[in-house]
Order: structure tokens, then C-alpha cells, then sequence
């Protein structure tokens, strides 16, 4: 593998916290971050494996991991806060106002809302993904610029505040833990959204995934809804947590 000297220290190259936390927690002895491979600049090079840790959208990494698997073991670090405080600053981002901790929580099925900007890549068999179940602050100011949804309170940074979990997911067969026991046969996204207790468009999302990736194949139509059987290949799972 060609790089660049680069360094074995954690560069920074203007990432946020979280990124720059998540490099740090994961690093093993010996790993070098900010390498250049080719045309590109590395998180985290584990020879011979290439991490890339991603805390928003996939879609912008879809070319990048596309022409990284031509030639390398490629993985995809990314973070699902099960937890996530708020915390508000004053506007001039030093008095903390409040911190509270927010009613969402995350869940393994977040990764359909991503992952279906790269489910071709999922199959290639130098592809893998690992997702980090955490804890974050998410840093919001006072001051004025952001939504108005937010009355003006702007996002300015997300923090770890602790690992809780991780899972790795090597090959279509290991998304088949999405298939839960429970699912009926055939099944529609609505079910799969039933069965994993989300909204009907991530179900959409996943079963779009997951027919992408072979693990389930459409079979005929509900009405307007499309049905989904299971591959047999890959053996059904308890409902991931």
C-alpha cells in the first residue's frame, strides 16, 4: 500500500469533536491517521484495512469508498447516539445556559438513512461497516443564526461523551439480523416498520437496502405496497437492538 509519511498523530484537517474523538478512542498501537492513499486522505490506516469514520451523510463518501474498494479493505466507522444532551450556550459560546437531555434516541435501524446512498457498495466483499452505539452533547448557541425551527439557536458542534456498543457488519448476510422473527411472509415496508418500531419511511429506506443487497427479493404487490420475501441464504435474526 502507497502513503504518504503522513503522521501517527490524530490530524485534525478542521473536523469536529466528535470525529476527532471517535479517531482517538479507536485507535489501536501502531495505526497512522491522515494518511494519503492514492488520490485521498485516510482517516485511519490499520494495514491492511482503510477506516473511514463518518458522523452525517454517506452520500458524500459514495465515489470515494467506490474507487477505495478497486484496490483496498475498506471500513466505514459510524456513530448512532442512543443518548444525546443538549447543551446551550450563551452568544458568545461561553456560558452554558441550560443542558438537558433530548427525547430522541437512536436505534441500529438509523443506518437505513444513510446506508441507502452506498447499499451496492455493502455487498462488495472488501466493505465492511461498524457501528458505534454512543452517548453525545450536542453544542447549541444562542445566537441568533440558525433555523427558525430552533428560534435562531445554531448547532455548533456534537461531543462523545461514551461508547456504549459496537456492532460489525461484514456482508449481506450479516444485514439479515434486520429480518426479524416476527416478520410475516411475504412482508411489506410497513411491516418491516411495524416489527422494528419506526416510521414507514425508513422502512422504505431498509427494504430498498436491503433488496439492493440481496437479502430480500420482491415479490409481486399488496395493492400499491410491494412485497418482500426473505432469501434463504442468510437465516433470519431476533430484532436487533
Amino acid at each position: 500500500m502507497k502513503r504518504s509519511p503522513g503522521t501517527n498523530g490524530i490530524g485534525t484537517l478542521q473536523e469536529r469533536s466528535l470525529h476527532a474523538a471517535l479517531k482517538a478512542w479507536y485507535a489501536q498501537p501502531g495505526d497512522a491517521f491522515e494518511q494519503k492513499v492514492g488520490c485521498y486522505v485516510i482517516d485511519l490506516v490499520r494495514e491492511p484495512l482503510l477506516i473511514e469514520f463518518q458522523t452525517r451523510g454517506f452520500s458524500a463518501l459514495r465515489t470515494k469508498l467506490g474507487r477505495l474498494l478497486e484496490q483496498y479493505k475498506v471500513r466505514l466507522v459510524y456513530p448512532i447516539a442512543v443518548e444525546k444532551w443538549i447543551v446551550r450556550t450563551a452568544k458568545n459560546r461561553k456560558k452554558i445556559l441550560d443542558r438537558r437531555r433530548s427525547p430522541k434516541r437512536g436505534a441500529v435501524t438509523d443506518l437505513f438513512k444513510e446506508l441507502v446512498y452506498i447499499a451496492e457498495l455493502a455487498m462488495h466483499p472488501s466493505f465492511s461497516l461498524e457501528l458505534v452505539m454512543i452517548r453525545e452533547e450536542e453544542i447549541r448557541h444562542d445566537d441568533g443564526k440558525g433555523s427558525w425551527r430552533r428560534k435562531g439557536v445554531s448547532i455548533g458542534d456534537r461531543r462523545l461523551v461514551e461508547v456504549v456498543g459496537q456492532q460489525l457488519l461484514c456482508g449481506p448476510a450479516a444485514y439479515a439480523m434486520f429480518l426479524p422473527v416476527e416478520l410475516p411472509e411475504p412482508f411489506t415496508s410497513r411491516d418491516w416498520s411495524q416489527a422494528h418500531g419506526t416510521p414507514l419511511w425508513l422502512g422504505q429506506k431498509a427494504t430498498y437496502c436491503l433488496r439492493k443487497m440481496g437479502v430480500v427479493a420482491e415479490a409481486g404487490k399488496r395493492g400499491n405496497a410491494r412485497l418482500y420475501v426473505r432469501n434463504n441464504r442468510f437465516p433470519c435474526n431476533e430484532k436487533p437492538r
